[in-house]
């Protein structure tokens, strides 16, 4: 009797209880380690869309206008989840010649939201001022 008990419990298949707890636990950090990438993943996604989203409408900002005005250019708005800013001030750099085009230093700068901080992209430029119509003095 005691051949036959031993034989039944060598050809007994399963899992114990201790096996399945293990497993579980196993399973369970895998799918959380898989979330957290993926969801950093996608947070990476929607910030490089954003950034081009900003490259875009600095790029039109840039397109804008290809002189300054005499006094200056400042402007500000928002479109598009954005706010932009065009600020001038003479370029330090101009030559003081009436036969010279004055330039202007123009910054441009775009910035918007992500999630809790401010994000911004900034582009410095130099622009000509405007000629005067015929007729205009200077």
């Amino acid at each position: 009797m005691r051949a036959c008990l031993y034989s039944r419990r060598a050809s007994a298949r399963g899992f114990s209880l201790l096996e399945l707890l293990v497993a579980m636990a196993i399973l369970g950090m895998s799918l959380g380690l898989i979330y957290r990438a993926s969801g950093s993943a996608a947070r990476g996604m929607a910030s490089v869309e954003m950034q081009s989203r900003a490259t875009a409408e600095l790029e039109s900002l840039l397109a804008w206008h290809d002189t300054v005005p005499e006094g200056g250019w400042h402007d500000a708005g928002r479109r598009g989840g954005f706010d932009w800013r065009i600020d001038s001030a003479p370029w330090a750099g101009s030559l003081n010649d009436s036969r010279t085009v004055p330039l202007h230093e123009v910054q441009y700068s775009v910035s918007w939201f992500n999630g809790d901080r401010v994000q911004s992209l900034q582009v410095t430029t130099l622009l000509p001022q405007a000629l005067p119509l015929p007729g205009q003095v200077r």
